[in-house]
């Protein structure tokens, strides 16, 4: 039963629930109430007192509203509703006096600050600062931290709000931040001057009210307000992470979070934020075309005509890549099954179960991990294959969830009963009563992939089951159907061209003719006789499903360099010059097609129930389970082409491998 409780704040009564903080009350009421140190994903710190407010009959002075909550307030003498004050003289008061401590220390240097236009600290200070200072004592300095090439620091700069070790702490689950020494002398530091060892840790570039933890990467290369905001979903993993892309004309400038309870809350992982860079280089913009073993550079006609020329009367088979959206799945899928050819997007040899959506999905919401009392995991290192997901489980293990493994004993930053590492573990565990089974890649795409994925159903049938996909375009090619019976081996057995689409992991043997369709010059175009360019992830709208099945909408937010198109415009030029013209001339027309064949595709931001169909129990192998990531920082082409993953890389493993001063 809900503990509701009416208070009046500043004349407007509400009824909220008695656990709730006075500063959420207030959001209720419609009344904003300033903070720096308070945030609603972390712990409650009540260190910087700008959340002040005004407790009528409660003690004579203000209190801070982000440490009291609504059932501690004292009724009024006839059993009145308390009475909270906002915007009294004692209220505006405290807060001025609380804004001229906070700029005692803090320099003068908004016009040089990466965070002007967009600082909280600037923003209250017009609310309720003064333009002068009465502190006439020496100003305290303090010296910047190395935190590594993602988060540049300015720490005299900071209010000490704390937001940062708590994130790090709480939510990225590293132990590298704290605040030492008191009063004048408090400062936040990094343990032992150590850099951060997190896939999270530019999360408290958002998190900073100030401009002490400000973005290495982007510093000094534009101010907000030159920047086009852009709303869009992230593809470096399949998690479908809601996300800002800001350009400055034709540039990424930088990836910001987006709010999304359900997918990734307010966070997103490092490679999501910082891989823009790989979107500048490296990029194929002309058409190629190989002669005599070198690549030459070709106008489109020329080249859509060598590509019509090499397909007519052969043997096709197309390949859908990791970052492909669900238009060029379904517009590839139709061009070459018209051709007589296969299709295939399991380039990595995942046992996924065609057309049982229960099996290459699963039946849970990612938001099922909160309320997730058991949880296993097997043959999946969550906090390299979706960072964000794995924030979400130590979410709930820190709320008391019992989290096992069946796979590679790796740090997920929370502790985790160990079952075992291979099959024999996995046939060992019965089914739990509400269990949430999460499957990694890794434990399908070996040769007994689908006696794996049974035996997980059957450990889920009691429970809930996430298929955990790493290739952000994958999910949405299954649910279109582009696949082929036998996977990848089948798809391309005899193949005398294959039709490359963006799968750069696979190497392609000598023989086939290889049409590259992709946006880099990475493995796919190194093998490829012809080379059509396409637009990355930012720079064409597409539709895509993450790994719990939700259909999200990517927007375009630059265009794409040189002569490279959309990929849906490539294929369906292309179909004209075959003389199979595909029947749409929109992307309106495609999406349509994709709705009629797909309704639940049509269902944009909503988890579609799935029918639950368990797989016929079959026999396993005796080997270990592997993880399917085993370098985080370059899994696909727009990754491997950015500066700044390879030294992320590179720093990684330096890492693992240096040796601690006791050794």
């Amino acid at each position: 039963m809900s503990d509701l409780k009416k208070v009046v704040i500043d004349g407007t009564e509400v009824e909220v629930d008695g656990a709730m903080t006075l500063i959420q009350a207030c959001e209720v009421a419609g009344v904003e109430i300033p903070r720096f140190c308070y945030h609603e994903r972390l712990t409650i710190a009540g260190n910087c007192r700008m959340c002040l407010v005004e407790v009528v009959g409660g003690p004579p002075k203000p209190a801070a509203s982000c440490a009291m909550q609504v059932r501690d307030l004292r009724p009024g003498p006839e059993g009145q509703p308390p009475v909270v004050k906002t915007n009294s003289p004692m209220v505006k008061k405290a807060r001025e006096g609380v804004m001229e401590f906070l700029l005692i220390n803090h320099p003068l240097d908004c016009p040089i600050c990466d965070q002007g236009g967009e600082c909280d600290l600037q923003d209250q200070a017009m609310a309720y600062g003064v333009d002068f200072s009465r502190f006439r004592e020496p100003k305290r300095a303090s010296d910047d931290l190395d935190l590594g090439p993602l988060v540049e620091t300015h720490m005299t700069r900071c209010i000490s709000c704390t937001r940062c070790v708590r994130f790090t702490t709480e939510v990225a689950g590293i132990h590298q931040m704290g605040q030492t020494g008191r009063g004048e002398d408090a400062e936040i530091t990094s343990y032992l001057g150590e850099t951060l060892d997190s896939n999270m840790q530019g999360n408290i570039i958002d998190l900073c009210p100030v401009g002490a933890l400000v973005s290495k990467p982007y510093a000094f290369t534009a101010r907000p307000w030159e920047l086009t905001k852009t709303e869009s979903i992230d593809v470096m993993d399949a998690l479908g992470s809601n996300i800002r892309v800001d350009t400055k004309g034709r540039e990424v400038m930088r990836l910001l979070p987006r709010n999304h309870d359900g997918v990734n809350e307010e966070w997103i992982s490092d490679k999501t934020r910082f891989v823009w860079d790989g979107l500048r280089k490296q990029r194929l913009d002309t058409p190629y075309i190989r002669e005599n073993g070198k690549l030459r550079k070709a106008g489109w006609g020329e080249a859509l005509t060598a590509v019509a020329a090499a397909m007519k009367g052969k043997k096709v088979a197309g390949l859908v890549g990791d970052l492909a959206s669900v238009e060029a799945a379904f517009a590839l899928k139709q061009l070459i099954e018209g051709q007589g050819g296969n299709v295939e997007c399991r380039t990595d040899d995942a046992k996924l179960p065609a057309g049982n959506r229960s099996g290459y999905v699963g039946n849970a919401a990612i938001e099922d991990i909160d309320a997730a009392q058991t949880i296993l995991l097997i043959g999946t290192n969550p906090r390299e294959e979706s960072p964000v997901l794995n924030a979400r489980l130590r979410k709930a293990w820190s709320r008391g969830a019992n989290i096992s493994r069946v796979g590679a004993p790796v740090d997920l930053t929370f502790d985790v009963i160990e079952l075992g590492t291979d099959r024999a573990a996995l046939e060992g565990v019965k089914a739990t009563e509400g269990a949430l089974v999460i499957i990694g890649q890794g434990a399908l795409n070996e040769a007994d992939g689908e006696a794996v994925l049974a035996a997980a159903m059957a450990v889920a049938a009691k429970g809930k089951l996430l298929v955990l996909h790493t290739a952000a375009g994958r999910v949405g090619a299954m649910d279109v159907n582009a696949v082929t019976d036998g996977g990848m081996a089948a798809a391309i057995e005899g193949a005398d061209v294959i039709y490359n689409m963006g799968a750069d992991e696979v190497d392609v043997a000598a023989g086939p003719i290889v049409i590259y369709q992709g946006s880099h010059g990475d493995r796919g175009a190194h093998r490829a006789d012809i080379i059509l360019p396409s637009a990355a992830y930012t720079e064409e709208n597409g539709l895509f499903v993450n790994t719990e099945g939700r259909p999200q909408l990517a927007l375009r937010a630059s265009f794409a360099p040189g002569e490279a198109k959309e990929n849906w415009v490539i294929l369906r030029a292309l179909s004209a010059e075959l003389g199979a013209t595909l029947p749409y001339d929109s992307m309106s027309a495609l999406r349509s097609a994709i709705v009629a064949a797909h309704p639940h595709l049509g269902d944009i931001d909503v988890v579609a129930e799935n029918a639950w169909r368990p797989l016929k129990p079959k026999k396993m192998g005796k080997a270990d389970f592997r993880n399917s990531v085993t370098d985080y920082y370059l899994t696909n082409p727009i990754a491997r082409a950015s500066s700044l993953m390879a030294e992320l890389s590179a720093n990684a493993k330096a890492r693992k491998t240096a040796k601690m001063a006791a050794e």
